[in-house]
């Protein structure tokens, strides 16, 4: 019930983001979008997925809002301080509901709830020879995985390095 319920905010959140007229507005509602998905993550069981999403999404909604602010900055000071207000505080309410939900289909520390992990628990000190369990299954068990992340990280850091240099380059007085 939960999922669907996100799915649908996720889909409004969509609309929104298409349909609004101005632009950091809808950059917000592509946060909301990308936060929901990090959310439906952490609802099927992907924690590393929802993190790895939450991570990506916080640096494209920096960058988005960074080129946008400017361009919108006359609509914010002329009267929707209080618009902007309450729609920030009621995203943060429903952020904060679907939060506890999510959490709360979480398991119990210390209790794994798949067979695999448990497995992983047992096993992987002798299986790998590691002295640490956690790298062990980081970087033996599940060492693709790990560097699929690594990649999405990696690639959303030079997004961000592309977007924030400087446009254009010196001219040296070498070149006439």
């Amino acid at each position: 019930m939960e999922l669907q319920i996100l799915l649908l905010f996720m889909i409004f959140a969509a609309i929104v983001a298409v349909q609004i007229e101005d632009l950091l507005s809808s950059v917000i509602a592509v946060g909301a979008l990308g936060l929901g998905l990090s959310l439906a993550f952490l609802i099927l069981k992907a924690p590393d997925l929802a993190i790895t999403q939450l991570v990506v999404e916080i640096l494209c909604l920096i960058i988005l809002i960074r080129a946008t602010i400017n361009k919108d900055l006359p609509v914010i000071r002329d009267g929707r301080w209080f618009f902007n207000t309450a729609s920030t505080l009621l995203f943060i309410i429903l952020f904060l509901i679907f939060a506890y939900f999510a959490l709360q289909e979480l398991p119990r520390f210390g209790q794994p709830i798949m067979r695999v992990a448990q497995n992983y628990i047992n096993q992987g000190l002798e299986k790998t020879g590691a002295t640490n369990i956690v790298a062990a299954i980081i970087l033996d068990f599940r060492g693709y995985d790990t560097l699929g992340e690594a990649t999405v990280l990696f690639t959303a850091v030079m997004g961000v390095l592309a977007v924030m240099r400087r446009v254009g380059r010196k001219k040296s007085s070498s070149m006439v």
